[in-house]
């Protein structure tokens, strides 16, 4: 074995977004590209001497590959020790969770999240820090100035780790320990719910459909369902993670989860659906006929986590992103707790938690989570709900119709523009800013526009500043537009619509979400300029 220094020059585009580095599979695969990033998050923490790291990832295809590269270069950058989920799995929470609990020096999570997988599709790398969460804005700065200069990287040449196994091993001078993935994210869910409660929900005849969509928590949910809480066996579905999910998209909405909806729409469906993603930090909640949106869920689990012996002394505080819905707003007030508007990016929660000041926080995007970790988590949300079902004796539709009646309601969608040349998105998104403080008193399609701004963030705990996070347009009458481009994509640019109108009696006549959404998606189709600036008003997909 022996380290070597290869000389490379920088690559273009490496800077990471809200969720790491993100490419298509065969950008990673070029001679040197993973390296040259790996290296670079080397360089910029202040290298590896003395460190341990967390590594894992979800499976898809060059997943195996990029952790034996990543391996031998935290050998060769000094590490003492490396932590790997057995054959390289490791969903992001359970990554999360070790690294705290194993005090790492931060982890390499390999995803690209709900994107889909395979040779021709979708990879990402990110790194976590010490406290579990993902990078913060100042070293993702860090790492990017660090791919602009590289000019060398560092990698053992040995053979490669035996992953399969369980246990320790050294690699020249660095232990490599492969540990089960699911044990000790089992256990933290123990403690959190009650499994009592929810197993004697399963037996008195409880049913439901977990859809892992072939991705990574397969493994969890079935053990931790079907094993620790008696689920039956075929409750969990398209469990084996796969490279390719199955040939699907791992991505836990009516979309992409159609299968799971149908069923649950349907006479047969059972009293629970639930779905996760490709690395399980998102989930979708179902119930019989009753979908339930990723903002309302945030605000359900806050009105009711007490039910739950790890949240029984109540919540510090909630935190949104700021495209979320108001809904956990209202909860928050009326509990007498702080809420939260953060940029989106889990990152920007890390400081709320971690001084204390939130213990819930949601994602409209369908990541939902709290502070036993710094990440999102698909399967920590789908067991609050078994325990808060188990707890209250009704059905998914009782307590959303009983929240909504409460609370009011937030009719609330998100519209994806997918693939749009950046060029003309550019021009949408800088067209609303040129003539953002002109908008308030403007009507369009019968909406007069009251509030616009762009978003910015002051973060409470160390005051950084984080501007140009997405436009915020309200309307007369409750209404309120959000357009954003997108960091999760891999090829040209994502225009997201987040539309919100909130009645405090909780209904609109009986109007489905588009119904009653639909003067206020004119007023900003129109407002935007849509048609003249991308040719299209509709999206390429409606959640």
């Amino acid at each position: 074995m022996t380290i070597e220094t290869v000389n490379i020059a920088p690559f273009e585009g490496q800077k990471p977004g809200t969720s790491g580095l993100r490419k298509k599979t065969r950008v990673f695969m070029q001679e040197h590209y993973l390296e040259a990033f790996v290296q670079s998050v080397f360089d910029a923490i202040g290298g590896g001497e003395g460190k341990r790291f967390v590594i894992g990832g979800d499976g898809r295809y060059f997943n195996k590959r990029a952790i034996q590269t990543i391996i031998k270069i935290a050998a060769a950058n000094g590490a003492t020790g490396v932590i790997v989920g057995q054959n390289g799995l490791l969903s992001t929470p359970a990554a999360s969770n070790l690294i705290r609990q194993n005090e790492t020096d931060g982890g390499f999570i390999l995803s690209a999240s709900h994107n889909p997988g395979g040779i021709d599709e979708d990879f990402g790398v990110k790194f976590n820090a010490a406290n579990g969460g993902p990078a913060p804005e100042g070293l993702t700065a860090q790492i990017f100035e660090a791919t602009k200069s590289i000019a060398t990287y560092r990698i053992l040449r040995a053979d490669d780790v035996d992953l399969a196994q369980i246990g320790e091993s050294n690699l020249g001078d660095m232990s490599v320990e492969v540990v089960d993935p699911v044990a000790s994210y089992q256990v933290l869910m123990e403690q959190l719910f009650d499994f009592d409660a929810i197993r004697g929900l399963f037996a008195g005849g409880f049913t439901m459909r977990f859809d892992a969509m072939h991705a990574v928590t397969g493994p969890y949910a079935t053990a931790i369902l079907q094993g620790a809480l008696g689920a039956p066996e075929g409750t969990v579905v398209n469990a084996i993670p796969s490279e390719d999910f199955g040939g699907g998209h791992p991505d836990p909405n009516p979309i992409w989860a159609k299968t799971l909806m149908d069923l649950m729409m349907s006479d047969d469906a059972p009293d629970l659906g639930a779905a996760s993603d490709g690395d399980g930090d998102r989930n979708m909640i179902v119930g019989r006929g009753a979908y339930v949106t990723p903002s309302d869920s945030l605000a359900m689990l806050a009105a009711n986590a007490h039910l739950a012996p790890g949240y029984k002394d109540g919540l510090a505080g909630v935190a949104r992103s700021m495209p979320t819905s108001g809904a956990c707003d209202k909860v928050a007030e009326k509990l007498g707790i702080a809420c939260f508007e953060t940029p989106t990016g889990w990152k920007f929660f890390g400081n709320l938690l971690d001084a204390g000041r939130a213990t819930l926080c949601g994602e409209e995007s369908a990541g939902t989570g709290s502070d036993h970790v710094r990440e999102k988590d698909g399967l920590w949300a789908v067991l609050l709900w078994l325990n808060i079902l188990a707890a209250r004796g009704q059905s998914v539709a009782e307590i959303q119709q009983a929240h909504w009646a409460e609370f009011g309601r937030n009719y609330y969608s998100r519209h994806d523009f997918e693939a749009v040349p950046e060029a003309d998105a550019n021009a949408l998104v800088n067209g609303i800013i040129a003539r953002i403080d002109e908008l308030p008193g403007q009507s369009f399609a019968g909406m007069t526009v009251e509030k616009a701004d762009e978003f910015a963030y002051r973060d409470p705990v160390d005051n950084s500043l984080s501007e140009h996070q997405g436009l915020r347009i309200w309307f007369d009458g409750g209404a309120r537009a959000v357009l954003r481009l997108s960091g999760t994509g891999t090829e040209g640019a994502t225009i997201r619509l987040y539309l919100e109108h909130y009645r405090a009696e909780g209904s609109v006549e009986g109007r489905s979400t588009a119904e009653a959404l639909e003067p206020l998606r004119q007023a900003v189709l129109e407002l935007a300029g849509f048609q003249q600036h991308i040719g299209r008003v509709a999206p390429d997909v409606i959640t």
